[in-house]
């Protein structure tokens, strides 16, 4: 009995290209125009055509491809889905991206190539045009902040605005008044909370007593900023806000270098309270994003596809901030 399933002919067909034209849209290669694939993606998404040797819907089996497997965000986001996976007895493949959008977008076709039955993308890195097209055969859910929504697919992510709100109004209440942002990346998620930092700073009054240490030059950045606390400068910064754990880390292990003393001298908040949080003294006091809650909203969003849903979804998550002790009393309340 010939299956019903569309193919590749029928999409073409429905689009009005060659069979070519469309495998070529469909992959993301290059030489088709935007309006062209666009039509491609649109007739796939009619016709619901799934790629040749792709699992059939329900099978359970989920991708997931993480940015970098060495950064603990991501293998703490990757435990939230194997949880839900095996729940719901869901099998889960893991593609590495090695902190390189070519090798993500590769390892992102390999994985349709393997049939699995849906993709989590644990990464902003890949391009909308790979992401749009993979969503047009299969579900897609990406977690993390894209600069612009993709059209077919589903989103989870952090309110990194929130976030970065409750972190200075926590270095505030402290009593600190100098306050400095350290960010490593200009990608949407860090810089959301390099604007929620500014936003709460001027809220509070505190606008020209801030400001923000850039990745063009974050270690020279924060060299000034520890030799002004050692020379004892009435206006040197006396709290760091960083943009993840990795960072924040960072800024202690160079508060050791100048011997200056955490938090009696400089107070550092980090951004994801990940397992690395709890491996310095002293332990990072850090903004939550719940990234293995996270990870299984993104596996329950792959299954609501399965069961039917066609709209994209957005889901946002509220962070909570976690006071550890390398944050203390700032010169306001001495």
């Amino acid at each position: 009995m010939r299956s019903s399933r569309p193919t590749l002919a029928a999409v073409a067909r429905e689009a009005g290209v060659s069979s070519a034209t469309a495998s070529m849209a469909l992959n993301d290669r290059p030489g088709v125009r935007r309006e062209t694939r666009l039509a491609v993606l649109a007739a796939a998404r009619r016709l619901g055509y799934r790629r040749a040797g792709a699992a059939s819907p329900g099978s359970g089996l989920i991708g997931v491809l993480p940015t970098d497997l060495g950064n603990p965000y991501h293998t703490d986001v990757i435990a939230g889905i194997e949880e839900h996976a095996e729940r719901e007895g869901l099998g889960v493949v893991i593609a590495h991206g090695r902190r390189d959008s070519a090798h993500l977008e590769r390892q992102l076709q390999r994985l349709l190539g393997l049939g699995v039955d849906g993709v989590i993308a644990v990464t902003t890195w890949l391009s909308p045009a790979a992401l749009e097209a993979a969503a047009a055969t299969l579900p897609v859910v990406v977690i993390g902040r894209m600069q612009d929504a993709v059209p077919g697919t589903d989103t989870v992510r952090n309110d990194d605005e929130a976030g970065a709100a409750l972190a200075v109004r926590h270095l505030v209440e402290r009593g600190h008044r100098h306050l400095v942002h350290v960010t490593l990346s200009t990608r949407p998620g860090p810089a959301s909370r390099r604007a929620g930092f500014l936003a709460e700073a001027e809220r509070l009054g505190l606008r020209e007593q801030v400001h923000v240490i850039g990745p063009d030059s974050p270690r020279d950045g924060m060299e000034m900023v520890l030799r002004a606390l050692r020379r004892g400068d009435q206006d040197a910064p006396t709290a760091v806000f960083a943009a993840n754990d990795i960072a924040a880390v960072s800024v202690l292990h160079r508060a050791a270098d100048h011997r200056v003393q955490v938090p009696q001298q400089l107070s550092v908040v980090g951004y994801d309270s990940s397992a690395v949080a709890l491996t310095v003294r002293p332990h990072l006091t850090s903004v939550n994003q719940p990234r293995s809650e996270m990870g299984r909203l993104a596996a329950q969003m792959l299954q609501e596809r399965w069961r039917g849903r066609e709209h994209d979804s957005l889901s946002v998550v509220a962070p909570v901030l976690r006071v550890r002790g390398s944050t203390g009393i700032g010169p306001a309340l001495r």
